[in-house]
């Protein structure tokens, strides 16, 4: 285990997205996770004096990989993104997939293959700094639309997400987390654990204060999407003992609609 931390910073952008500057103090060697627009990233870079050696892209999005070229060119980075959507990555040097690991300085973190919103999806978790960088797989209580999977893709990588440790910082690249509890309400409406977050999540907005990072262990007790196996919300659907995936599914459909 490394004995400093990844200093990490959340930069918000566009009307909801965050990227992650994450820093290693030792090495000086620093990564930017899923950067959309360039001045942005080089303001927030600049301003604590870091110099980027890596980006780290998650999925093909647009608002994940916007400004991939113009920091390339910039600061002479590489880019590491997922091999299955190597055509789609721009700029993409280092094509990295399930079980791979990867470094900043001594920091390392295994790849997870987590389909569902896109084809392609992949996630990067630091064990030893207990963080994961997520994209658009998982959100404080949701998860990403399906655009290229199905149900049971993404079932499936929530699934290997939820054997992370409950104190795992999950890093989400939305900030959704408002819209996303108020679904959660109408198919878990009396999880007192729920409710009670909400309440939380309220009063930050108001402050406009990030609901990101959340933990795994916090999405485990509040997030609908990670609690179709809850009998209260098959009971709230109507469910009760349907297929875990066809409870997903229908959760998945639902906020689709909302």
């Amino acid at each position: 285990m490394t004995e400093t931390r990844l200093e990490i910073a959340q930069i918000p952008v566009l009307q909801d997205n965050y990227l992650f500057l994450i820093h290693d103090p030792v090495s000086g060697e620093t990564g930017i996770v899923d950067p959309a627009l360039e001045d942005e990233t080089v303001n927030a870079l600049g301003a604590r004096g870091w110099q980027p050696t890596y980006i780290f892209n998650t999925h093909h999005h647009w608002d994940h990989v916007g400004a991939n070229l113009a920091l390339k060119e910039r600061y002479e980075l590489q880019i590491i993104g997922p091999a299955a959507d190597r055509d789609r990555i721009p700029g993409i040097d280092i094509a990295v997939g399930e079980g791979d690991r990867i470094h900043l300085g001594d920091h390392a973190a295994e790849v997870l293959f987590v389909p569902g919103h896109t084809s392609g999806h992949i996630a990067y978790h630091f064990a030893d700094d207990q963080a994961l960088f997520c994209g658009d797989t998982l959100f404080a209580m949701g998860c990403g639309r399906l655009f290229e999977g199905t149900p049971d893709e993404m079932w499936s990588s929530l699934s290997k997400l939820m054997l992370l440790p409950d104190e795992t910082a999950v890093y989400c690249a939305h900030e959704y987390t408002m819209a996303n509890g108020r679904f959660a309400l109408t198919v878990d409406p009396e999880n007192n654990d729920l409710i009670a977050r909400m309440n939380d999540v309220e009063r930050l907005r108001a402050d406009g204060v990030p609901t990101v990072p959340t933990s795994i262990g916090l999405e485990k007790t509040t997030n609908p999407f990670m609690r179709p196996m809850s009998e209260h919300i098959q009971e709230t659907i109507g469910m009760v003992g349907a297929p875990i995936p066809k409870v997903f599914a229908e959760v998945r459909k639902r906020k689709d609609n909302f």
